[in-house]
């Protein structure tokens, strides 16, 4: 493990209580900007920074049409789909507590993420939107393409300088 991972962990432990009593489940894998890499020969970064459902599912729409250029083949496309603000919504097991409590979600959209997964999507979710919305982190679905990024935007912008293109829906 990097220093820099090693770092991402223990402060994210701290701030959130990783291992506490009573959790749930374990909270997903922190990813430091040292651990992204191009992984294909086309890579990806989809914003999601938004809660609205049909957006959401025209940006699966839109990820899976992408795929399918490239054969659905990880090793010819790679894509991230980056969220916070009101777009981690879509990640957690329920939203009483959260800002979109009222809300519901469409438990198809859950699953074209599942889907979407075992062509090598993953989702880094915003360490810093789950502090700042008092979002327990075993509301997070658990998952194992799920991992959290300190900053969501912080993110987007290291994969583009790492050479990801950068899709947002809308």
């Amino acid at each position: 493990m990097s220093d820099v991972n090693r770092r991402l962990l223990l402060a994210w432990s701290a701030l959130f209580g990783a291992g506490a009593a009573g959790a749930a489940h374990a909270a997903p894998k922190p990813v430091g900007f040292g651990d992204f890499k191009k992984e294909a020969e086309v890579n990806v970064v989809y914003h999601c920074d938004f809660g609205d459902q049909n957006r959401f599912g025209q940006m699966l729409t839109n990820i899976n049409n992408h795929l399918s250029v490239y054969e659905f083949d990880p090793f010819k496309a790679k894509i991230v789909i980056v969220t916070h603000a009101a777009g981690v919504k879509f990640f957690l097991t329920d939203l009483a507590g959260t800002p979109w409590e009222k809300d519901t979600i469409d438990p198809e959209l859950t699953a074209r993420v599942a889907a979407l997964a075992k062509y090598g999507i993953e989702v880094y979710l915003c360490e810093i939107t789950f502090k700042r919305q008092k979002i327990d982190l075993s509301k997070i679905r658990e998952a194992p393409y799920l991992r959290m990024v300190a900053s969501g935007v912080a993110s987007v912008a290291e994969l583009q300088a790492k050479g990801y293109s950068y899709v947002k829906t809308g």
